[in-house]
């Protein structure tokens, strides 16, 4: 009878080296971007006093929220005693830490003054969701690493679901203060909406998913090991429904807007007219949601791979245009300085700002997830975290004896 065995890939192959060389350039020119863009000042990027957080805060905000997402399958597997998913629990969790270790690269970098971290994390205003999300960060990457722990350590595999279960609130936490830094900017009328919380919830589940279903399926199919085509579908079955999720909530919230007056010029600035209105609907309803459900379940779609990942690939793309509209075109609608009044002067007040990233951001948003295929990439070679094979019937031995310790090669 066939048991689970779990081994390193071997790391040795041309395409190996090619793949983890181009990453580390990759990290190298981003890092070199960041000091660029540190010693000039952010004249030399596309920001400017109206758009403060730039499309690196995008790719900072993608990647972390994507990390809460990624621990989704261990979750599933620890939590909720669905043990046909515990095999893929080690990858998910060494997942979830690197995107977050990526976006706070990023994030970091992108301050202006990364030295000044230091002063957030040593004097705490607890009235600032900043603040807490400093905590809350921190915490994730060492109760996921203590989880994963208890995972790959035989001895203390018992202590798996109570790790689990820590973990599982701790995220759902983390992206709340997330999506409430944006719910509780009221001077911001594209943002200042309690739904924002559960929006970026449910958008983690759906990133992060799509993400994993990438990464899974790489690490199989270029190392020559069997995965079953099985397993790829209940994974896709269930990212069509974090994909439905969320596109319910964006529906609930600019209909939401929409019948509030006070709004009504944010949502036709976003909704109608605008760059923001292309991306909004084209990249990220049609492509990012729409397309990808028709790949996930129409029945001339649903049994191919290949539209499988595609589709897996538009969700990626859809979520960071879902997140650069809510962050860049949030700050290009200009502030309600006076209500019911029109405002001009000569500091841009009342005018529709303009952004367009530069090269620099682009390089230190790609830098981020580099970093977080780096550490990925090591991570699957160093230590035992994928199984040899994933078939059918491998995995309903281990759902039917759930207790037995996982042979190691």
């Amino acid at each position: 009878m066939k048991t689970l065995i779990y081994q390193e890939i071997e790391g040795n192959s041309k395409s190996f080296f090619k793949l983890a060389g181009s990453l580390l350039l990759l990290l190298i020119f981003g890092l070199s971007a960041a000091y660029y863009m540190e010693h000039n000042g952010h004249i030399v990027t596309g920001m400017n006093n109206q758009i403060v957080w730039g499309l690196p805060h995008v790719f900072a905000l993608f990647l972390i929220v994507s990390a809460s997402g990624a621990l989704n399958i261990a979750s599933i597997a620890s939590v909720f005693g669905k043990t046909p998913y515990k095999p893929l629990a080690p990858l998910s969790a060494l997942l979830a830490i690197a995107l977050l270790i990526g976006g706070l690269m990023i994030l970091v970098l992108d301050l202006g003054r990364p030295d000044r971290l230091i002063v957030a994390m040593t004097n705490f205003n607890f009235k600032s969701i900043f603040a807490w999300n400093i905590i809350l960060y921190n915490g994730f990457i060492l109760i996921v690493a203590i989880y994963l722990w208890t995972m790959m350590e035989r001895q203390y595999n018992h202590y798996t679901k109570s790790a689990g279960m820590v973990a599982f609130i701790w995220r759902l936490i983390l992206t709340t203060g997330t999506g409430s830094i944006f719910g509780f900017l009221v001077a911001r009328e594209a943002y200042d909406a309690a739904i924002m919380a559960p929006m970026f919830i449910v958008m983690s589940f759906s990133f992060g998913l799509a993400i994993y279903i990438l990464v899974l399926y790489s690490c199989y199919h270029y190392t020559n090991r069997l995965i079953s085509k099985d397993i790829l579908y209940r994974l896709r079955n269930l990212l069509g429904v974090f994909v439905g999720a969320v596109l319910l909530l964006v529906s609930i919230f600019h209909l939401t807007n929409l019948y509030a007056a006070e709004h009504s010029g944010v949502e036709s600035f976003i909704l109608n007219g605008s760059f923001y209105a292309f991306l909004f609907w084209v990249m990220q309803v049609f492509l990012g949601s729409v397309v990808p459900l028709i790949f996930f379940y129409h029945p001339t779609f649903r049994q191919s791979i290949k539209h499988t990942l595609v589709g897996a690939g538009l969700v990626i793309l859809g979520g960071l245009t879902q997140l650069y509209v809510i962050i860049i075109g949030g700050q290009a609608y200009p502030l309600e300085l006076f209500p019911e009044y029109e405002v001009t002067s000569s500091f841009y007040d009342g005018e529709i700002a303009s952004y367009w990233p530069s090269l620099p951001e682009m390089l230190l948003g790609f830098a981020g997830m580099a970093l977080a295929g780096l550490i990925v990439l090591f991570g699957i070679k160093l230590l035992k975290f994928l199984p040899m094979q994933l078939s059918n019937d491998i995995l309903e031995n281990h759902a039917a004896k759930p207790s037995e310790s996982i042979e190691e090669k």
